[in-house]
């Protein structure tokens, strides 16, 4: 299936919008070039899914959700994410082309029961062609349910367009609504262009649009209130996510993390919450606020792991599969794909990442260690 018009990956670091401030839906398109969903022909008489292999791990969990970078570059630099300066970013020759990508969502989704494909950063926004890989993926059999995870900023300019290419949902992440305070946490100046992509994301129909925002002690941990009313009345759906060991710096702690129990302590002050049932294997435990109809999440991924019941899987901007968050380990499916491995050999090779997941996260062991790559390197 060809994609007239799709642009080639590129760099996203070469245009303006790095720093946010480019139209993305206004870049120039290499010409000549039309994104794929490539087939080999070891797929020859294959029907899509459900088919024969899924990514099941030894504790009988099947990831079904897939979380793919597209970039590890970020226009913003969170306290709790990246250093001031930011981070030497990924090689372009490193990233999976959209084509290479292209044939691993397709072995993801017609071979191995991917239902949901999250496309992350980085800021998946600064990714050249963002549209159209949606578009490719949401022509896959079955089509998967697709949703980005962003930090606003250019959504006021692509919002339309990702939802006219078939993009199901956004989680949008803010932290504050107060200018100075996003301010001294991002330390960019760029909370109205959050709050502008936030708009255009429901303008498109993009909902429910989804906010996930983290609490830093001493700095927005008391305006856990405050965040959810104004979240209420723009109806949008708020969710709150304990800090966790994932900044370049590793300078995390976990006695300064604001927990899951502090912030409903705090919601508790001003709202009645009801817990709502039927979480199943979502991360975020829900509450409806005040009788409804508004609900809060809280992510209390340290304090409240749900490893039991994950399905996730994980694919960084450089084709290396991780299957946990928090592992330390990855399986490389960029140098056998850039080899001439069959889909047979990268599918087989998937299997066997996911078969090697550990229970759980590990963070109350003494001897757990961070990743070596920060989040921005391996995707929400």
């Amino acid at each position: 299936m060809d994609l007239p018009e799709a642009q080639a990956r590129a760099d996203p670091g070469e245009h303006d919008d790095e720093e946010g401030e480019a139209d993305p839906a206004t870049r120039q398109q290499e010409p000549g070039h039309a994104l794929t969903v490539v087939r080999s022909s070891s797929r020859s008489g294959l029907t899509p899914y459900p088919g024969d292999m899924e990514l099941v791990d030894s504790h009988g969990r099947v990831a079904t959700d897939l979380r793919v970078s597209l970039t590890d570059r970020c226009n913003l630099r969170c306290q709790y994410c990246m250093p001031a300066e930011g981070l030497d970013w990924m090689p372009t020759e490193d990233t999976l082309t959209d084509d290479e990508l292209m044939r691993l969502l397709t072995i993801g989704v017609e071979r191995l029961g991917i239902t949901d494909v999250r496309f992350t950063g980085g800021e998946p926004i600064l990714r050249r062609g963002l549209p159209a890989i949606i578009a490719a993926t949401k022509a896959l059999h079955p089509s998967p349910r697709t949703a980005i995870t962003s930090n606003g900023l250019g959504l006021k300019h692509v919002a339309q367009a990702l939802a006219d290419a078939g993009l199901d949902r956004v989680n949008i992440s803010l932290d504050t609504t107060d200018p100075a305070t996003f301010e001294q946490i991002t330390r960019r100046d760029r909370l109205d262009d959050v709050v502008a992509g936030l708009a255009a994301a429901a303008d498109a129909g993009l909902t429910p649009v989804k906010v996930n925002a983290v609490l830093l002690r001493g700095i927005n941990d008391h305006e856990a209130a405050d965040l959810l009313r104004w979240c209420m009345k723009h109806a949008y759906e708020l969710r709150f996510i304990e800090q966790m060991p994932l900044d370049a710096q590793h300078g995390w702690q976990r006695d300064a993390m604001v927990t899951a129990d502090e912030i409903l302590t705090q919601l508790e002050q001003e709202f009645t919450l009801t817990p709502l049932d039927g979480r199943g294997s979502a991360p975020a435990e829900k509450f409806l606020v005040d009788d409804g109809p508004h609900t809060v999440g809280i992510i209390g991924s340290v304090t409240r792991p749900f490893c039991g019941d994950c399905n996730r899987v994980r694919l960084t901007a450089d084709g290396q599969v991780r299957n946990c968050l928090f592992a330390r380990e990855e399986s490389d499916l960029r140098t056998p794909l850039r080899a001439g491995a069959s889909d047979d050999e990268l599918a087989e090779r998937w299997i066997a990442a996911m078969a090697a997941k550990l229970p759980g996260h590990g963070i109350d062991d003494p001897s757990f260690l961070q990743p070596a790559r920060p989040m921005s390197s391996i995707g929400g």
